[in-house]
C-alpha cells in the first residue's frame, strides 16, 4: 500500500496519476476533501505514534511526503516512521528561487520581532495557523488576514479576535492581477507570504507588491533533500509498488 500525505496541489495531481494502484491519501482538516476526489481519502491529524499506528495497520510499504514546505513536523515525523519500520520514504520538494526586492525572513519567530518594529496594514497570506502569535504583536496596526474559507480558519480568526473587516475567506489560486486589485483596495502597506514556490502563488504575490511599492515579506524555508518533478514520483511508484 501507498500513503500520500496531502496538503498540496501537487498531491492531487499525483492521486490522479496513480488510478488503479493501491494508496491511500491523508489530509489534516475538513477542507482538505475539497482539493483531492478519491474515495481512498482519509481525514485528520496524526502525531508520530499514530503515524505508526496507521503504517502497520494499513501494511504501508512506502510514503510519499507530499505535505507543505512549512508543515515541517508532519515530514519529521514521517520520515522517523519510515526508517523504524523500514519502508521507503520520498519527499517532494518545491523548487526554490531567490526573489529580488524582498525582506526576507528566516523564520516565523523573526517575523514577530520584525513586525513589533513597524506601522501601517499587514496583508496575510499565510493562513490561519499562525494568527494568534501575529495577533500578540500587532500592537496598533491593522492586520488583515486572507484565509481559506473554511469552518476551521474562520473559527481561529473568531478565537484571536480578528474582526470580520480584517477576515477575507477566499479560494486560490490568485494571479498576480487579483493579488493587486487585492492589496490596493486594503490599503496594504506590507504583505507576508511563505515561499510556497510559483505553484503557490508566490511570485504572482511578489510581482504585485512590486507594482503597487509596498513592501512583500517573505517567510523563507530551508533547503530539503528530494524530488521535485512528480513524473520521477510517479515512475517509482509504478515501477516498485
Amino acid at each position: 500500500m501507498i500513503w500520500i500525505i496531502g496538503g498540496t496541489t501537487e498531491a492531487r495531481q499525483l492521486v490522479e496519476r496513480l488510478k488503479g494502484k493501491d494508496f491511500l491519501v491523508t489530509v489534516a482538516t475538513e477542507s482538505g476533501k475539497e482539493f483531492i476526489e478519491t474515495k481512498n481519502l482519509r481525514v485528520g491529524r496524526m502525531d508520530l505514534k499514530q503515524m505508526d499506528s496507521f503504517v502497520k495497520e494499513e501494511k504501508i510499504r512506502v510514503i510519499v511526503d507530499m505535505s507543505h514546505p512549512y508543515a515541517k513536523i508532519v515530514s519529521k515525523n514521517a520520515r522517523t516512521v519510515a526508517q523504524a519500520n523500514k519502508i521507503e520514504y520520498i519527499r517532494y520538494v518545491r523548487e526554490m528561487k531567490e526573489y529580488e526586492d524582498v525582506i526576507e525572513l528566516s523564520s516565523y519567530e523573526e517575523a514577530y520581532a520584525y513586525l513589533k518594529s513597524i506601522k501601517g496594514t499587514v496583508f496575510f497570506t499565510t493562513g490561519s495557523k499562525n494568527i494568534k502569535d501575529f495577533e500578540k504583536v500587532r500592537g496598533n496596526n491593522r492586520f488583515i488576514y486572507r484565509v481559506l474559507p473554511a469552518l476551521e480558519s474562520i473559527e481561529e480568526c473568531k478565537n484571536n479576535n480578528v474582526k470580520l473587516r480584517d477576515i477575507i475567506a477566499v479560494l486560490g489560486p490568485f494571479s498576480e492581477e487579483y493579488n493587486r486589485v487585492m492589496f490596493k483596495e486594503m490599503g496594504a502597506d506590507y504583505v507576508i507570504m511563505k515561499d510556497s514556490g510559483k505553484i503557490g502563488g508566490t511570485l504572482d504575490k511578489i510581482k504585485a507588491c512590486h507594482s503597487l511599492g509596498i513592501k512583500a515579506i517573505v517567510i523563507s524555508r530551508k533547503k530539503e533533500q528530494g524530488l521535485n518533478n512528480l513524473s520521477d514520483i510517479e515512475k517509482i511508484l509504478i515501477e516498485k509498488y
